[in-house]
């Protein structure tokens, strides 16, 4: 499975009327976060299922857990499957994160620490939902506001590791990748060169919040809820002069701008897309 290397957009139901008409035409695909599909039936599958009928369909995860110290959820990968199974999206992704605890869900994308036993279990839970779900899972870069001094290696290298050892594919979220060396004072482009860019199946983009930390540094809040900062465009354009074109999703999650708004992004991306 593979999307074409256009860029799309969250579907919401806001801009649902103009998905589907042709006001949307330069949109190359949607995305969906696969948990708020995972009923029978209602308004959200109608919409899908007549968005899906014109355009290609990117299935994101949120609730997999695949960094927790806990097993996976058998009863949440078979809907997931019954999910994939009745629309056939292009791509399926999750997070390097977790968000379970005993019979808890927390709502929130929580880091882990990058030593030899975690990446043990995540392989291991990555391989198990591959196997579970039929398809290649993409695997997507966090944002964090911490790091553990636990931590054995990189970033990077982790998720490098993890791509290597299970043939999973890295959904590169190049705002997370701003947000997250702002914070921990990283260099950007060492960490995007240190990450398998051959192995980028997506890219995501987004707006982000600045804040100050109680040492009156930049704390950088991945929100979804603003226009893509410059930050992100210039590391954008980086990214692409090494990957060349990838199929890439525009994220906007609050504060949703008008329609045409949102297209000037979309189109913006797509000629650095066609430049690449």
């Amino acid at each position: 499975m593979s999307l074409p290397c256009g860029v799309g957009i969250g579907l919401k139901t806001d801009y649902l009327e103009e998905v589907l008409s042709a006001e949307a035409g330069t949109l190359g695909f949607v995305e969906v976060h696969a948990e708020n599909y995972l009923v029978d039936g209602g308004p959200f599958h109608r919409h899908l299922h007549a968005v899906r009928e014109q355009l290609p369909l990117s299935l994101h995860g949120v609730s997999l857990s695949l960094g927790g110290s806990q097993a996976l959820d058998v009863a949440h990968l078979a809907h997931l499957r019954q999910l994939i199974e009745r629309y056939r999206p292009a791509q399926f992704s999750e997070h390097l994160a977790w968000s379970t605890h005993g019979e808890y869900y927390l709502p929130d994308l929580l880091p882990l620490a990058y030593n030899d036993a975690t990446l043990a279990r995540v392989c291991a839970h990555v391989d198990q939902a591959q196997e579970a779900l039929g398809v290649r899972l993409l695997l997507e870069n966090p944002a964090t506001y911490v790091a553990f001094e636990a931590s054995e290696h990189a970033e990077a290298d982790f998720l490098t590791a993890v791509v290597r050892q299970t043939g999973c594919g890295l959904l590169l979220d190049v705002s997370n990748a701003v947000v997250s060396c702002t914070n921990h004072q990283r260099d950007l482009h060492r960490y995007l060169s240190d990450l398998p860019l051959d192995a980028v199946g997506q890219i995501h983009l987004a707006g982000f919040a600045c804040e100050q930390d109680s040492l009156g540094e930049a704390l950088l809040i991945d929100s979804h809820d603003d226009a893509i900062a410059d930050e992100v465009w210039e590391a954008y354009a980086w990214v692409l002069g090494h990957t060349g074109s990838v199929a890439t999703l525009i994220e906007r999650d609050q504060k949703l701008p008008p329609f045409h708004t949102l297209l000037h992004e979309v189109q913006a991306a797509q000629a650095m897309l066609e430049q690449a």
